[in-house]
């Protein structure tokens, strides 16, 4: 299985204030996105995580990434520092992937875009950055934890819940 996800912002602060995530401190946020993670991904299965991964204050990046179930990818984010995009437990590390799956071209970049290739042929831009407030563009998903349940998700399910969404971003 393939999950995707993006800011988890593992050990910051900012996240509690500005994203109102729903915990009294950094130690039950991270505690709950661990505890989010590996109650859906398994040992065998790949997560992209499309930037934003943890604070360079939040300790070792390999002890927390040895922790998280799966062969992790990323997709460098603007707040990821050398300690994680140097971290030996990620699979992957790139500013820009593109992946198939299920027949489908996916273009992983922690940044929205306005266009991307293949487009015109029913491509997907999944991105983070955004914490759920950007209004998408069709067959454009935010797969970051703050519009996905605080939990990596598949593709299926991106899909799927874009379907029953209303059309614009709740917060806009």
């Amino acid at each position: 299985m393939i999950y995707f996800t993006s800011d988890t912002h593992f050990g910051d602060p900012r996240v509690l204030r500005i994203d109102r995530r729903p915990f009294p401190d950094m130690a039950a946020h991270d505690v709950a996105l661990i505890d989010n993670w590996n109650e859906v991904v398994c040992d065998d299965d790949d997560v992209w995580h499309l930037g934003d991964f943890m604070s360079s204050r939040a300790g070792d990046c390999d002890e927390l990434l040895s922790r998280l179930h799966g062969r992790k990818h990323l997709i460098i984010g603007n707040n990821d520092p050398a300690t994680t995009t140097q971290a030996e437990g990620w699979t992957s590390v790139q500013h820009y992937a593109e992946i198939r799956t299920d027949h489908r071209l996916l273009v992983l970049c922690h940044y929205a875009f306005r266009t991307w290739n293949q487009m015109g042929k029913k491509s997907i831009n999944l991105h983070g950055h955004s914490h759920g407030r950007l209004k998408p563009l069709p067959r454009q998903h935010d797969v970051g934890v703050d519009a996905q349940g605080l939990r990596p998700v598949t593709l299926e399910a991106i899909l799927n819940e874009k379907n029953r969404r209303p059309s614009s971003p709740q917060g806009l």
